[in-house]
């Protein structure tokens, strides 16, 4: 739901003025390490968290995304999202896929087809639809291989560990948006704000750094 209402305003906000950009780039972040390595059924831990497999604030989500052309319509599993984020991390790095796209595809995998995207066969099947996308050739068993010996953990747990740090990211949506570019300096103290925002109010922030 935050990454349509974020593309919702980008658009709105490039269509304003041609000749502007604006650049996604999405960090890593687990909401719940402890969730077993091959993941969960959503009912399930729902029943362990919250005492109901159907929690009250399920209704309102969906109604919520459905808004926003995310409907939540076949949540079936919460994953353990390390391999999902080495899977980003591993396209990234070789230039296959943006992490946007990478995301968008996780999203619609998870909370759209019911899929468990803590599994490696899984995500390298996402990691060829992206790959595929582009016409970029992407080697299967490498992947896989990648996902299934944990390589690049390292490294997703860093840019986690940053964005603690750096910016106090308890949650997510979390999002940091900076002005910067050839002609403009970025700026030294950047808007930081956790939620899924309006479109409306993203606009307006682009617009205040855009002036």
């Amino acid at each position: 739901m935050g990454q349509q209402r974020l593309h919702k305003a980008t658009k709105t906000f490039l269509d304003a003025a041609p000749g502007r950009t604006v650049e996604v780039e999405w960090k890593p972040f687990q909401i719940d390490p402890s969730v077993d390595e091959k993941g969960v059924f959503f009912k399930d831990y729902c029943q362990k968290r919250w005492g109901d497999p159907n929690p009250k604030w399920l209704d309102g989500l969906k109604a919520a995304g459905l808004k926003d052309g995310a409907p939540f319509g076949n949540m079936q599993w919460v994953p353990n999202t390390m391999k999902a984020h080495q899977l980003i991390h591993f396209c990234a790095s070789k230039g296959i896929s943006s992490t946007d796209r990478l995301n968008a595809l996780l999203f619609r995998a998870e909370y759209e087809e019911g899929e468990n995207i803590a599994l490696v066969d899984v995500l390298v099947r996402i990691g060829e639809k992206a790959a595929s996308e582009v016409s970029a050739t992407i080697n299967a068993e490498e992947l896989k291989n990648y996902l299934a010996t944990n390589e690049g953990k390292s490294e997703v747990q860093k840019e986690i560990n940053v964005g603690r740090r750096k910016y106090g990211i308890s949650g997510v949506p979390h999002f940091v948006i900076t002005a910067g570019g050839d002609s403009k300096p970025r700026q030294a103290r950047p808007y930081s704000f956790s939620g899924a925002q309006s479109p409306e109010a993203f606009v307006e922030i682009f617009e205040e750094l855009a002036e």
